[in-house]
């Protein structure tokens, strides 16, 4: 029984895979754009080679630094588990690493010390990416072991910009304490005590660590790194007051979600989109540059759209972009089915956009107008729920470990959609890029026949502002056409 709980500790069972099964493809193409995977080897301060990933775009954009998030897997995970990571952050021109942690999968090592030797393997990870000159900032992603190690490194190093803490433990033994509650080992507390006082002789001689180092507690109080903690509700094996313990506990900014799950369950789709936003927001990655894609339409999914030559890209960037971040910033449960990619705040920069036509009378009745539109184009995304999702999410429903990303093969083209609105979609657009470029040289006042004109909108500009919603609603949507073959450990 004790050797049990020991193996448990030291040596759970280890990944073995093959990276070209289970990893992402040397090159591929997720969401209209190319990146490669990068295999590399390092050694770590005891001399075990550690099994390294780098994720980034393809070709490596010129005279830009893009930030960096090292995903941290648990005591039985490998690198395959950031699989996920890659999907959420690599669109918006954050890279992704992760390795093998000496003792887990591939890399060298007997043991795993669930974060106390760890985070020297994650510094010499650091350490490389600061040596790299096209990396910026570095935030760091840990699970259930990879969040301790991730937590008791940036206690060490407060450079890191920010550190995503999912499923972390508060405290080797009072963890160890609680499962005995959770595996039914009736035996008297004191005699479960001598145990644990016996197996912290034994892991220290194999593993060379002492599991009462191994306190959360007593890191967080002294941590000033921008943390997002998550734990999932229905976790027995770590259970989520040591969540709840660790954040109240932590000094710097912080922000817990839970959500419903286990330890190992997949995490809900609003999870990921949180993770997105706060890694953005940290990280600060730069806008993703039209000269990393052939044509602006490409990225976007424009369809059939053509951008005429008197067409200001720009707007229509400031336009997408907009929409984008408002999709990223949703708050909806988690079903990918109910997602509703635009609502009346994505809308927001389209109304700034028509109300600089008139500043006077006839603002209000625009404004009138484009909530109508919206509230019809909410009508229509009822319809389409389940065809839909948010940008900054992937179309998997669930995500397993060491799994990869299959896309929907009945998902509909952007250009089915719009093959009969797209000549009024490119007058619209024209119509909203025209008055931007003319302001300046334009008073701020109407004629009186166009104010009339304003003030009486007809049905037929309420059914171009309709298309234009419907347009704009079609730019969210994203699909993965990689397919692979799915595996688990």
């Amino acid at each position: 029984m004790i050797d049990q709980f020991v193996n448990f500790v030291i040596r759970p069972p280890r990944a073995e895979y093959n990276p070209d099964q289970y990893l992402w493809e040397v090159d591929f193409t997720l969401a209209g754009r190319k990146y490669k995977r990068y295999d590399l080897e390092l050694a770590n301060r005891g001399g075990h080679t550690l099994q390294c990933s780098h994720y980034v775009p393809s070709p490596f954009p010129e005279d830009t630094l893009l930030p960096c998030v090292i995903y941290c897997h648990g005591n039985s995970g490998c690198r395959a588990d950031a699989n996920e990571a890659a999907v959420i952050l690599l669109p918006s021109n954050i890279t992704v690493f992760t390795l093998d942690f000496s003792g887990s999968g591939l890399s060298g090592g007997d043991y795993v010390s669930l974060g106390w030797h760890e985070k020297d393997d994650l510094k010499v990870v650091v350490s490389y990416l600061r040596n790299n000159k096209q990396i910026s900032r570095i935030g760091l992603w840990g699970r259930s072991m990879g969040a301790v190690t991730s937590l008791l490194y940036g206690s060490e190093d407060p450079s890191i910009a920010g550190m995503v803490l999912d499923s972390s433990f508060s405290n080797l033994f009072d963890l160890m304490m609680e499962l005995v509650d959770v595996y039914k080992i009736r035996l008297p507390k004191f005699t479960v005590k001598m145990a644990l006082r016996y197996m912290r002789r034994v892991i220290k001689k194999k593993a060379k660590f002492d599991i009462m180092d191994l306190n959360c507690m007593q890191v967080a109080p002294k941590t000033f790194i921008p943390a997002l903690f998550g734990h999932g509700t229905e976790d027995i094996l770590i259970q989520s007051h040591h969540s709840d313990r660790i954040f109240k506990s932590y000094a710097g900014d912080k922000n817990i979600i839970k959500f419903e799950g286990d330890h190992n369950s997949a995490r809900p789709q609003f999870y990921y989109d949180s993770v997105s936003i706060f890694f953005y927001n940290v990280l600060q990655p730069p806008k993703v540059s039209s000269s990393h894609s052939s044509k602006l339409e490409k990225y976007y999914d424009l369809g059939d759209l053509k951008i005429g030559a008197g067409m200001d890209e720009s707007l229509l960037y400031e336009i997408v972009s907009h929409l984008r971040n408002g999709a990223s910033s949703s708050s909806s449960p988690p079903c990918i089915s109910n997602a509703k990619p635009v609502d009346e705040s994505q809308l927001a920069p389209v109304t700034s956009g028509v109300s600089l036509l008139d500043q006077d009378s006839s603002t209000n009745n625009l404004e009138r107008n484009i909530d109508d539109a919206s509230s019809n184009l909410q009508e229509t995304s009822n319809s389409h729920n389940e065809e839909c999702c948010s940008y900054s999410s992937s179309n998997r429903q669930s995500w397993g470990r060491c799994s990869s990303l299959g896309g929907s093969d009945e998902e509909p083209s952007s250009a089915d959609c719009t093959t009969k609105g797209s000549n009024k979609h490119q007058m619209t657009l024209k119509a909203l890029a025209t008055p931007l470029r003319r302001l300046q040289g334009k008073p701020s006042g109407l004629p009186k026949e166009m104010k009339k004109k304003v003030a009486t909108v007809k049905k037929p500009k309420r059914e171009k502002f309709e298309a234009l919603s419907q347009r704009l609603r079609l730019y969210l949507l994203k699909r993965v056409n990689h397919h692979r073959r799915h595996g688990s450990l």
